[in-house]
């Protein structure tokens, strides 16, 4: 299923490992005072206040980043504003790059978003080839999705979303299962459809109230991401409703969710994460490396060591996000400069080490911490070698501007199915028509 990376590489003029003292802008300091932000936070000492946007918990202020890089960095303190949602944080963040206003110094971008950031708004990014920024050290794809026609870098890779199994232990032995991480991985081995054979066996000695997996959504994006072709073509094209991918992982969810083998739940609302605490289905079958640290979060210390990981059968990449510059930023340099840093190998070994973030950096996912890498949460499982195993199967696949929102309609449409009966046939036709209103916009 591995591919080949695009072919829309364009060279980069500059590749030099670190962002040197002094970095030359080419952007005219007129420029930058006519576009500048809201009023400055920097202090009459001279100290300038960098505000990072992001959504969710991004993990550089959990990983204790800021901190280190303001102990080394004494003129400079930052601030980061969060919103819970990616779909309010980009409605916000579209907004205000179109108005070159109340823009933070540095902006998160959610993989789904790259390809509108890249093809509709490029010019209010910094270009990261104008500085010297080494961006050799990221996959080449992560590299790829973020350069725009005209070859202008906008955005350094934070993470990459390599998928595994994530599953209750203590569940799958109370169903008569194995419930070790090699058998459970060779249980699924034989494809999807054997992940669901298992679970009509676990359905069958199932513990009381525990479903077999958590929504049928789960199980959509589990499928169709280990596709190259799925919403977008190498066109640019909408193709989902001719695509194999879709078309596969749709018929795949529908079975679980008419079988009754899910929870009947939409992931990421508040019900789903009490669903954790509340220890209500067995397994996650996309379970991405960000995910571990959202599922301690949730599932609670109760619940500790009752997790494992097994090996996908059909290994994909989920989700993933970037870091950019804003153009209309008062202090470019020193932005650029924490974004080089905040994204370097060093420092995403470590996000991924304290939360879970797999490296977009091939030299980060090399190094020891990474590859070395244990969770105790997870009954120690090692999941430096499962992610990086995950990895190297990921295809590369082409991403439009629309994705995301392909992505959420058919999911929304799966939950109609799920939870609300209804038919796979109406569910589909609610899709497109949704989607066909959504995409006219």
């Amino acid at each position: 299923m591995r591919s080949t990376v695009r072919s829309n590489r364009r060279p980069m003029r500059r590749t030099h490992r670190a962002i040197a003292l002094g970095i030359t802008a080419t952007l005219a300091t007129g420029l930058l005072a006519a576009c500048g932000g809201d009023d400055s936070d920097d202090s009459a000492d001279g100290q300038v206040t960098l505000r990072v946007g992001v959504f969710g918990e991004f993990g550089f202020e959990e990983a204790g980043l800021y901190d280190e890089y303001m102990e080394l960095h004494p003129e400079i303190k930052i601030e980061q504003d969060s919103i819970t949602e990616n779909g309010d944080y980009i409605a916000q963040l579209r907004t205000r790059l179109g108005q070159n206003s109340g823009l933070s110094d540095i902006q998160a971008i959610e993989v789904g978003n790259i390809a509108e950031m890249t093809g509709e708004l490029p010019d209010a990014w910094v270009d990261f080839n104008e500085y010297d920024v080494d961006t050799s050290h990221f996959a080449p794809f992560k590299v790829d999705q973020a350069t725009d026609a005209d070859g202008r870098v906008i955005a350094l890779g934070t993470d990459m979303g390599p998928t595994s199994i994530c599953y209750r232990a203590d569940f799958f032995e109370q169903a008569g299962l194995p419930s070790d991480r090699e058998s459970v991985s060779e249980l699924f081995a034989g494809g999807w459809e054997s992940y669901i054979d298992v679970g009509r066996d676990f359905k069958e000695n199932a513990p009381d109230g525990v479903a077999y997996l958590d929504s049928a959504g789960g199980m959509f994006n589990a499928v169709v991401s280990a596709y190259e072709e799925r919403y977008t073509n190498e066109a640019g094209e909408v193709v989902y409703q001719d695509s194999e991918a879709v078309q596969t992982a749709w018929d795949l969810s529908v079975e679980v969710a008419e079988e009754g083998l899910t929870d009947q739940q939409k992931q990421f609302d508040d019900e789903w994460g009490r669903a954790f605490a509340n220890s209500a289905f067995a397994t996650v079958p996309s379970c991405p490396a960000w995910m571990l640290s959202y599922i301690r979060d949730h599932a609670g210390t109760d619940n500790e060591g009752k997790w494992d990981i097994a090996q996908s059968p059909a290994p994909s990449n989920w989700g993933g996000s970037f870091i950019g510059v804003p153009q209309a930023g008062d202090h470019i340099e020193e932005a650029v400069e924490l974004a080089a840093w905040l994204t370097a190998p060093e420092q995403q070994a470590k996000l991924f080490t304290e939360r879970g973030m797999y490296p977009s950096s091939t030299e980060a996912q090399q190094s020891e911490s990474v590859m070395n890498a244990t969770d105790p949460y997870f009954s120690d499982a090692p999941i430096g070698q499962i992610f990086s195993d995950a990895a190297a199967q990921v295809p590369s696949s082409p991403i439009g501007a629309y994705d995301q929102v392909i992505q959420e309609g058919i999911t929304d449409g799966l939950l109609l199915v799920d939870k609300q009966g209804e038919s796979a046939e109406s569910a589909w036709d609610n899709v497109v028509s949704s989607l066909d209103n959504a995409l006219a916009e």
